[in-house]
Protein backbone atom coordinates (compact mmCIF):
# COMPACT_ATOMS: atom_id res chain seq x y z
CA UNK A 1 0.00 0.00 0.00
CA UNK A 2 1.28 3.47 -0.88
CA UNK A 3 1.08 6.51 1.37
CA UNK A 4 -1.64 7.94 -0.87
CA UNK A 5 -3.67 4.71 -0.70
CA UNK A 6 -3.32 4.64 3.08
CA UNK A 7 -4.47 8.24 3.30
CA UNK A 8 -7.47 7.50 1.08
CA UNK A 9 -8.36 4.55 3.33
CA UNK A 10 -8.30 6.88 6.32
CA UNK A 11 -10.38 9.47 4.50
CA UNK A 12 -13.08 6.92 3.66
CA UNK A 13 -13.18 5.64 7.23
CA UNK A 14 -13.68 9.17 8.55
CA UNK A 15 -16.21 10.10 5.88
CA UNK A 16 -18.24 6.98 6.70
CA UNK A 17 -18.23 8.09 10.34
CA UNK A 18 -19.61 11.53 9.41
CA UNK A 19 -16.44 13.49 10.17
CA UNK A 20 -16.32 16.85 8.43
CA UNK A 21 -13.15 17.55 6.41
CA UNK A 22 -12.37 13.82 6.38
CA UNK A 23 -9.66 14.14 3.76
CA UNK A 24 -7.85 16.93 5.58
CA UNK A 25 -8.00 15.14 8.92
CA UNK A 26 -6.81 11.87 7.39
CA UNK A 27 -3.78 13.62 5.92
CA UNK A 28 -2.95 15.48 9.13
CA UNK A 29 -3.06 12.24 11.10
CA UNK A 30 -0.89 10.45 8.54
CA UNK A 31 1.67 13.24 8.60
CA UNK A 32 1.70 13.07 12.40
CA UNK A 33 2.09 9.29 12.51
CA UNK A 34 4.92 9.22 9.96
CA UNK A 35 6.49 12.56 10.97
CA UNK A 36 6.07 14.07 7.51
CA UNK A 37 5.69 17.71 6.65
CA UNK A 38 3.50 18.60 3.68
CA UNK A 39 6.37 18.69 1.20
CA UNK A 40 7.61 15.22 2.16
CA UNK A 41 4.08 13.81 2.13
CA UNK A 42 3.65 15.00 -1.47
CA UNK A 43 7.00 13.50 -2.43
CA UNK A 44 6.18 10.14 -0.83
CA UNK A 45 2.58 9.70 -2.00
CA UNK A 46 3.41 6.90 -4.45
CA UNK A 47 5.99 5.18 -2.22
CA UNK A 48 5.18 1.99 -0.34
CA UNK A 49 4.40 2.41 3.35
CA UNK A 50 7.01 0.77 5.63
CA UNK A 51 5.55 -2.20 7.50
CA UNK A 52 8.16 -2.78 10.19
CA UNK A 53 8.05 0.25 12.53
CA UNK A 54 4.44 0.15 13.77
CA UNK A 55 3.49 3.52 12.34
CA UNK A 56 0.75 2.09 10.15
CA UNK A 57 -0.89 0.68 13.28
CA UNK A 58 -0.45 4.04 15.00
CA UNK A 59 -2.18 5.71 12.08
CA UNK A 60 -5.01 3.17 12.07
CA UNK A 61 -5.59 3.75 15.80
CA UNK A 62 -5.63 7.52 15.28
CA UNK A 63 -8.18 7.16 12.47
CA UNK A 64 -10.32 4.96 14.71
CA UNK A 65 -10.20 7.56 17.49
CA UNK A 66 -11.08 10.38 15.10
CA UNK A 67 -13.96 8.31 13.74
CA UNK A 68 -15.21 8.17 17.34
CA UNK A 69 -15.08 12.01 17.16
CA UNK A 70 -12.06 12.56 19.38
CA UNK A 71 -10.95 16.07 18.34
CA UNK A 72 -8.13 16.19 15.81
CA UNK A 73 -6.21 18.64 17.99
CA UNK A 74 -6.12 16.19 20.89
CA UNK A 75 -4.84 13.44 18.58
CA UNK A 76 -2.01 15.53 17.14
CA UNK A 77 -1.46 17.26 20.49
CA UNK A 78 -1.36 20.84 19.32
CA UNK A 79 -3.34 23.80 18.01
CA UNK A 80 -2.11 27.02 16.45
CA UNK A 81 -3.29 30.28 18.01
CA UNK A 82 -2.04 33.77 17.17
CA UNK A 83 0.72 32.17 15.12
CA UNK A 84 1.98 30.15 18.10
CA UNK A 85 1.75 26.38 18.57
CA UNK A 86 0.03 25.38 21.82
CA UNK A 87 0.08 21.91 23.29
CA UNK A 88 -3.46 20.71 24.03
CA UNK A 89 -5.09 17.59 25.39
CA UNK A 90 -8.37 16.64 27.04
CA UNK A 91 -7.51 18.70 30.14
CA UNK A 92 -8.06 21.98 28.30
CA UNK A 93 -10.42 23.65 25.88
CA UNK A 94 -9.03 23.78 22.35
CA UNK A 95 -8.06 27.37 21.43
CA UNK A 96 -10.35 28.86 18.79
CA UNK A 97 -9.66 31.49 16.18
CA UNK A 98 -12.66 33.42 17.55
CA UNK A 99 -10.64 34.17 20.69
CA UNK A 100 -7.93 35.87 18.65
CA UNK A 101 -10.31 38.84 18.37
CA UNK A 102 -9.93 39.48 22.10
CA UNK A 103 -6.13 39.14 22.03
CA UNK A 104 -5.79 41.40 19.01
CA UNK A 105 -7.92 44.08 20.68
CA UNK A 106 -5.77 44.13 23.79
CA UNK A 107 -2.53 44.23 21.81
CA UNK A 108 -3.85 47.16 19.75
CA UNK A 109 -5.44 49.15 22.55
CA UNK A 110 -2.73 48.63 25.19
CA UNK A 111 0.70 48.86 23.52
CA UNK A 112 2.46 50.00 26.69
CA UNK A 113 4.90 47.31 27.88
CA UNK A 114 4.22 48.16 31.54
CA UNK A 115 0.55 47.15 31.19
CA UNK A 116 -0.32 44.61 33.94
CA UNK A 117 -2.59 41.83 32.67
CA UNK A 118 -4.65 39.07 34.26
CA UNK A 119 -6.21 36.25 32.22
CA UNK A 120 -9.03 34.49 34.10
CA UNK A 121 -10.10 30.93 33.20
CA UNK A 122 -6.78 30.65 31.38
CA UNK A 123 -7.10 26.99 30.33
CA UNK A 124 -4.26 26.18 27.93
CA UNK A 125 -2.84 29.64 28.63
CA UNK A 126 -3.34 30.72 25.03
CA UNK A 127 -4.55 34.25 25.88
CA UNK A 128 -1.99 35.02 28.59
CA UNK A 129 0.92 33.49 26.69
CA UNK A 130 0.04 35.14 23.39
CA UNK A 131 -0.19 38.53 25.07
CA UNK A 132 3.16 38.04 26.82
CA UNK A 133 4.93 36.66 23.76
CA UNK A 134 3.53 39.13 21.22
CA UNK A 135 3.00 42.21 23.39
CA UNK A 136 6.15 42.05 25.49
CA UNK A 137 4.24 42.98 28.64
CA UNK A 138 6.20 42.89 31.88
CA UNK A 139 3.48 41.27 34.00
CA UNK A 140 1.01 38.72 32.73
CA UNK A 141 -0.77 36.33 35.11
CA UNK A 142 -3.12 33.49 34.27
CA UNK A 143 -5.58 31.94 36.74
CA UNK A 144 -7.73 28.82 36.56
CA UNK A 145 -9.65 26.61 38.97
CA UNK A 146 -8.35 23.45 37.26
CA UNK A 147 -4.98 22.18 38.37
CA UNK A 148 -4.97 19.82 35.40
CA UNK A 149 -5.46 22.69 32.98
CA UNK A 150 -2.69 24.66 34.65
CA UNK A 151 -0.25 21.80 34.07
CA UNK A 152 -0.85 22.25 30.34
CA UNK A 153 -0.67 26.05 30.59
CA UNK A 154 2.62 25.96 32.48
CA UNK A 155 4.17 23.66 29.89
CA UNK A 156 3.04 26.01 27.12
CA UNK A 157 4.42 28.91 29.13
CA UNK A 158 7.81 27.25 29.54
CA UNK A 159 8.09 26.95 25.76
CA UNK A 160 6.58 30.22 24.65
CA UNK A 161 6.56 32.84 27.44
CA UNK A 162 8.42 31.74 30.58
CA UNK A 163 7.67 34.95 32.50
CA UNK A 164 3.90 34.30 32.66
CA UNK A 165 2.79 33.35 36.17
CA UNK A 166 -0.01 30.80 36.53
CA UNK A 167 -2.19 30.69 39.66
CA UNK A 168 -4.70 28.08 40.81
CA UNK A 169 -8.03 29.24 42.20
CA UNK A 170 -11.67 29.99 41.45
CA UNK A 171 -11.71 33.28 39.52
CA UNK A 172 -9.97 35.86 41.76
CA UNK A 173 -9.35 33.77 44.87
CA UNK A 174 -5.72 32.97 43.98
CA UNK A 175 -4.68 36.61 43.67
CA UNK A 176 -2.48 38.37 46.16
CA UNK A 177 -4.23 40.84 48.43
CA UNK A 178 -4.04 44.28 46.88
CA UNK A 179 -3.22 42.98 43.40
CA UNK A 180 -4.12 45.50 40.70
CA UNK A 181 -4.19 45.09 36.93
CA UNK A 182 -4.57 47.46 34.02
CA UNK A 183 -6.31 44.78 31.94
CA UNK A 184 -8.35 41.76 32.99
CA UNK A 185 -9.27 39.39 30.18
CA UNK A 186 -11.30 36.20 30.21
CA UNK A 187 -12.83 33.57 27.98
CA UNK A 188 -15.01 31.99 30.68
CA UNK A 189 -17.47 29.11 30.31
CA UNK A 190 -20.47 30.72 28.62
CA UNK A 191 -22.61 27.97 27.10
CA UNK A 192 -25.99 27.44 28.78
CA UNK A 193 -26.16 24.00 30.41
CA UNK A 194 -29.09 22.77 28.36
CA UNK A 195 -27.37 23.75 25.10
CA UNK A 196 -24.29 21.59 25.69
CA UNK A 197 -26.04 18.31 24.82
CA UNK A 198 -26.78 19.66 21.36
CA UNK A 199 -23.17 20.52 20.53
CA UNK A 200 -20.99 18.54 18.13
CA UNK A 201 -19.67 15.29 19.65
CA UNK A 202 -16.09 16.60 19.54
CA UNK A 203 -17.08 19.36 21.96
CA UNK A 204 -19.84 17.69 23.98
CA UNK A 205 -18.08 14.39 24.63
CA UNK A 206 -14.40 15.31 24.82
CA UNK A 207 -13.69 18.92 25.76
CA UNK A 208 -13.76 19.60 29.52
CA UNK A 209 -17.29 20.40 30.70
CA UNK A 210 -15.79 22.68 33.34
CA UNK A 211 -14.57 24.99 30.57
CA UNK A 212 -17.91 25.03 28.72
CA UNK A 213 -20.79 25.15 31.18
CA UNK A 214 -21.93 28.66 32.02
CA UNK A 215 -24.88 27.45 34.13
CA UNK A 216 -28.56 27.87 33.34
CA UNK A 217 -28.34 30.96 31.11
CA UNK A 218 -24.63 30.94 30.29
CA UNK A 219 -24.02 34.15 32.23
CA UNK A 220 -22.99 32.89 35.68
CA UNK A 221 -19.26 33.52 35.28
CA UNK A 222 -19.82 36.92 33.71
CA UNK A 223 -21.81 38.02 36.74
CA UNK A 224 -19.01 36.97 39.08
CA UNK A 225 -16.28 38.55 36.98
CA UNK A 226 -18.14 41.84 36.47
CA UNK A 227 -18.85 42.17 40.19
CA UNK A 228 -15.42 41.14 41.49
CA UNK A 229 -13.06 42.51 38.84
CA UNK A 230 -13.57 46.04 40.10
CA UNK A 231 -11.57 45.09 43.22
CA UNK A 232 -8.55 44.11 41.11
CA UNK A 233 -8.63 46.71 38.34
CA UNK A 234 -6.54 49.84 38.66
CA UNK A 235 -8.49 53.05 38.19
CA UNK A 236 -9.03 53.38 34.46
CA UNK A 237 -8.36 49.68 33.92
CA UNK A 238 -10.18 47.63 31.30
CA UNK A 239 -12.14 44.40 31.34
CA UNK A 240 -12.29 42.29 28.14
CA UNK A 241 -14.62 39.28 27.92
CA UNK A 242 -15.14 36.81 25.12
CA UNK A 243 -18.89 36.27 24.68
CA UNK A 244 -21.31 34.13 22.71
CA UNK A 245 -22.82 35.45 19.49
CA UNK A 246 -26.19 36.07 21.20
CA UNK A 247 -24.94 37.54 24.50
CA UNK A 248 -24.00 41.06 23.47
CA UNK A 249 -27.06 42.83 24.80
CA UNK A 250 -26.97 41.01 28.13
CA UNK A 251 -23.25 41.70 28.63
CA UNK A 252 -23.57 45.36 27.73
CA UNK A 253 -26.25 45.78 30.40
CA UNK A 254 -24.30 43.72 32.93
CA UNK A 255 -21.12 45.78 32.59
CA UNK A 256 -23.00 49.08 32.78
CA UNK A 257 -24.94 47.90 35.84
CA UNK A 258 -21.63 47.14 37.53
CA UNK A 259 -20.27 50.63 36.97
CA UNK A 260 -18.17 50.15 33.83
CA UNK A 261 -18.03 52.97 31.31
CA UNK A 262 -17.19 53.11 27.62
CA UNK A 263 -18.82 49.70 27.22
CA UNK A 264 -18.48 48.19 23.73
CA UNK A 265 -19.61 44.99 22.04
CA UNK A 266 -17.18 44.04 19.28
CA UNK A 267 -17.76 41.63 16.40
CA UNK A 268 -15.34 39.02 15.12
CA UNK A 269 -14.28 38.48 11.50
CA UNK A 270 -17.44 36.47 10.85
CA UNK A 271 -19.65 39.36 11.97
CA UNK A 272 -20.73 37.77 15.26
CA UNK A 273 -20.64 39.47 18.64
CA UNK A 274 -17.42 38.20 20.25
CA UNK A 275 -16.00 40.62 22.84
CA UNK A 276 -17.58 42.77 25.54
CA UNK A 277 -15.32 45.35 27.12
CA UNK A 278 -15.58 48.26 29.49
CA UNK A 279 -13.42 50.59 31.57
CA UNK A 280 -13.44 50.79 35.34
CA UNK A 281 -13.39 54.50 36.19
CA UNK A 282 -12.44 54.07 39.83
CA UNK A 283 -14.49 54.98 42.87
CA UNK A 284 -18.05 55.88 41.87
Amino acid sequence: MTFLELCKWGEKRLADAGVADAGLDARYLLQEAFELDMAHFLLKQQEQVPTVDGRTREYSEAIQARAMRVPLQYLVGSQEFMGLSFQVDSRVLIPRQDTETLVEMILKEHPEKETRILDLCTGSGCIAISLAALGGYGQVDGADISGDALEVARENGRRLAPAVRFLEGDLFEALDEGAAYDVIASNPPYIATEVIEGLEPEVRDYEPRLALDGDRDGLAFYRGIAAESRKFLADGGWLYLEIGYDQGEALEALLRDNGFVGVRIVKDAAGNHRVACGQWPGAV
